[in-house]
């Protein structure tokens, strides 16, 4: 089955993913754990050039790299493992460019549509989206350090973003989970963990 992982900047994604990573790992159940953009060796390279807060991108140019990145990933990694019967988690996907190069960058959906429906992207079966305020997500990113070319941005994006998500999973709630990300880890990994056991369970 095919799970996603979406949120904001500072929401615990990483912390979330590495003990989901231990638990399969632990369980012998397989799964791949993935991420958008860089999870190919071309990926690598088009996340350098995305995350270089030294270079101004259009935003049509942005969601180009970013759709070339998918592509890529999917055609490489998420559907030679869906067809293997391997459960794949990617950090990321198709809902990120709806939330940030749409609502964050003010693209139209229909523009969006036009550029992704040819290129016959699976759909998650369970994405699992971790919300925080954005102002608490802001104090969590710098404490991490120095801030990449998304981090860099003013704090509207993000709150346009975050909107749009809490928007998508109240209209999709067949496929998406809501986690608060003030709970603390051990709790949302719990959460996270039921839910995907359940879907593997159901299919």
């Amino acid at each position: 089955m095919f799970f996603t992982l979406e949120g904001g900047e500072g929401v615990g994604k990483s912390t979330l993913i590495n003990l989901l990573k231990k638990y399969f790992i632990e369980k012998e159940i397989d799964f791949i754990f993935t991420r958008e953009p860089g999870a190919t060796p071309e990926g690598k390279k088009l996340r350098n050039i995305l995350l270089d807060k030294t270079i101004e991108l259009d935003s049509l140019s942005e969601t180009f790299l970013l759709l070339a990145d998918r592509l890529e990933h999917v055609k490489k990694i998420i559907n030679p493992a869906l067809r293997n019967n391997t459960h794949v988690l990617s950090d990321r996907y198709l809902d990120s460019t709806y939330a940030y190069q749409g609502a964050g960058r003010k693209i139209k959906t229909e523009v969006l549509d036009k550029l992704i429906e040819p290129l016959d992207l699976p759909i998650p079966d369970l994405t699992i989206y971790l919300d925080l305020s954005v102002e608490e997500g802001f104090k969590r990113v710098r404490k991490r350090g120095e801030l990449d070319r998304f981090e860099k941005q003013e704090i509207n994006f993000f709150k346009r973003i975050r909107t749009f998500y809490l928007n998508l999973a109240n209209e999709n709630p067949e496929r998406f989970l809501i986690i608060d990300s003030n709970k603390n880890p051990s709790e949302i990994f719990e959460i996270a963990k039921i839910s995907i056991l359940n879907k593997i369970n159901e299919s």
